[in-house]
């Protein structure tokens, strides 16, 4: 098959072409064999507070008896966890893995409306939810399936009196949480207390790989969201693919990562909390990485080897006093996802940490990697590198013919990782699942002669200028070349002569830039067809909650 696979010849050395998906039959005995070889190892960080393998696995127990002991949760229930990066997240994520129930990740950030939607679409009948949200959980429940209630406060894990510090802080003087009253919610600490006296034990749980692990929701940026069925296997198969990518440059035992990416998100979830589980790592989570500066103290503190993030979030960084003194010395891997990494990021990246930014592309749908550059990546090089070990990709047009080298079309994916299909929507996974088994992602991309895939662009953010198709990232990589741009986004509006002109929308570094400067720096780079007609100057961009650009909404406000 190698011929149909040219990206097996520029693999690093050591990196297989398969991976066995199946040596675990589910995240939890991935987990299982992590908590028995690295017990004493640190593995979750939060808020200055560390806990163990072993104490993971104590307190995951500890959850999982509560599920089903005292709620009597059978097998393949929904529970949905609602919350940020704190030590109560990986706590409950193991504890619903290994009750055997599926996990529903929500978007803290959620407006009643989207909450609804997806408690009800789900058919979660427990929610754990930080107080901080709580009002919202409130809003809606009578209108979804939820019977169970969890509530935790955000230093709910940390010793005393440091809980109760934070606790006050967060509530008394930053006036973070909403009033909200759940007469019937149980405190997360209750029913941890509760769940140790309950006995669990994994041999009494009966978990099969095709059983879903997770209802992912995604498509919120598209209109209304879908739970991508995520199984134990898909996850087993991306944890095994990513591993072997990473195969001598991570070290067992040794790495601490940055988890600033939330990790109900799926790049977070899987990469971090999952991947680095596996090869017993210390996951250092940050609560709240738009608190830049806080950030960066985190940073000064730890010597990490590890990070993953979002453009957005490596250029705030960049653009952050106090970044450049941060320890950078053990700082082995950077990796770069869930939209474009712009080429002016990448450079001043390695530029100030020693350390290539190394992009990967994936999708919900594919739990999520799907293609990776090679770790010894020495310079940025605008792929999204080649499909990973167990994955075939190829780019095909609008009739499902595959396209050869060179040319451009829909990127298509096919491998262990892609999901099981749509929650109760057969026509939406169809709509996307062809019969030969390809995953249809909607981003227009195409391959070289050596394997790697570039992506160009979203299917719908595409802009046609008098029938010339322009993309979006190629305006913003040119654009985000002057040091006087903080961040752009390019959006496509109606023009009565080329049907659609680009848009810019900038968010300036430099207070003084005009839109002159703008578009002379276009026009010295960019063909005519692509230039920017109009340049706007925001404070800020509108962003989903990881931190990316929301195209869309700039569009609406454009042509609105």
């Amino acid at each position: 098959m190698t011929h149909d696979r040219p990206w097996l010849a520029s693999y690093p050395a050591g990196v297989p072409a398969e991976v066995d998906v199946d040596e675990y039959p589910s995240i939890v005995s991935v987990l299982q064999a992590a908590l028995a070889k690295y017990r004493d190892r640190p593995a979750f960080s939060s808020l200055g507070k560390t806990i163990t393998y072993a104490e993971v696995d104590r307190l995951s127990a500890s959850f999982a008896a509560y599920l089903l002991g005292e709620l009597k949760l059978k097998r393949g229930d929904r529970v949905a966890i609602m919350m940020p990066n704190c030590l109560q997240y990986p706590i409950a994520l193991f504890g619903v893995l290994r009750a055997g129930l599926t996990v529903v990740n929500v978007n803290p950030m959620y407006t009643a409306r989207e909450l609804r939607h997806q408690l009800d679409d789900a058919g979660a009948t427990v929610i754990l939810v930080m107080d901080n949200f709580a009002h919202t959980v409130q809003e809606v429940l009578h209108e979804t399936p939820v019977k169970h209630v969890i509530t935790t406060a955000l230093g709910d894990r940390l010793d005393f009196p440091k809980r109760a510090i934070v606790n006050f802080v967060v509530r008394n003087i930053k006036k973070m949480v909403p009033d909200y009253d759940i007469p019937h919610a149980v405190r997360f600490n209750d029913v941890m207390a509760a769940g140790a006296k309950l006995p669990f034990s994994d041999a009494d749980v009966q978990i099969e790989s095709g059983d879903i692990a997770f209802l992912q929701y995604t498509g919120g940026t598209t209109g209304i969201a879908k739970g991508a069925m995520l199984t134990h296997r898909n996850l087993v198969a991306n944890m095994q693919q990513a591993s072997a990518w990473l195969g001598d440059n991570v070290r067992a035992g040794e790495e601490t990562i940055i988890t600033a990416l939330p990790l109900y998100h799926i790049f977070a979830l899987t990469a971090n909390g999952l991947v680095f589980m596996k090869m017993g790592g210390l996951n250092y989570m940050i609560t709240n990485p738009r608190d830049m500066k806080g950030f960066v103290k985190e940073l000064q503190k730890t010597r990490f080897t590890a990070i993953t993030g979002v453009n957005t979030l490596f250029n705030g960084l960049l653009n952050t006093p106090g970044f450049d003194r941060v320890d950078f010395s053990k700082l082995r891997l950077t990796l770069g996802g869930g939209m474009a990494v712009q080429r002016a990021v990448a450079e001043r990246w390695k530029q100030v940490t020693g350390c290539t930014l190394v992009e990967a592309y994936g999708l919900t749908e594919t739990s999520p990697a799907a293609c990776i550059n090679p770790m010894d990546l020495k310079d940025y090089n605008g792929s999204i590198g080649l499909p990973i070990p167990s994955t075939d990709a190829c780019v095909k047009d609008e009739d499902g013919n595959v396209l050869p080298v060179g040319e451009i079309g829909e990127l298509c994916i096919r491998g262990p990782q892609v999901m099981r299909g749509y929650w109760n929507r057969p026509d939406e996974t169809a709509a996307v699942m062809d019969a030969d088994g390809w995953l249809h992602t909607g981003d227009m991309a195409r391959m070289d002669e050596r394997g790697f895939f570039y992506i160009v662009d979203r299917k719908k953010d595409m802009i046609l200028v008098s029938g010339f198709n322009v993309y979006p990232n190629e305006i913003e990589d040119v654009i985000a070349m002057m040091p006087q741009v903080l961040e752009v986004a390019a959006v496509g509006v109606p023009d009565e002569k080329s049907g659609e002109a680009v848009k810019v929308v900038i968010v300036p570094k430099d207070p003084s830039l005009t839109a002159e400067q703008v578009i002379a720096h276009a026009r010295a780079n960019l063909t005519g067809y692509k230039r920017p007609h109009y340049v706007e100057f925001r404070k800020e961009l509108p962003k989903t909650n990881v931190g990316k650009i929301l195209r869309r909404e700039l569009r609406e406000s454009a042509t609105a």
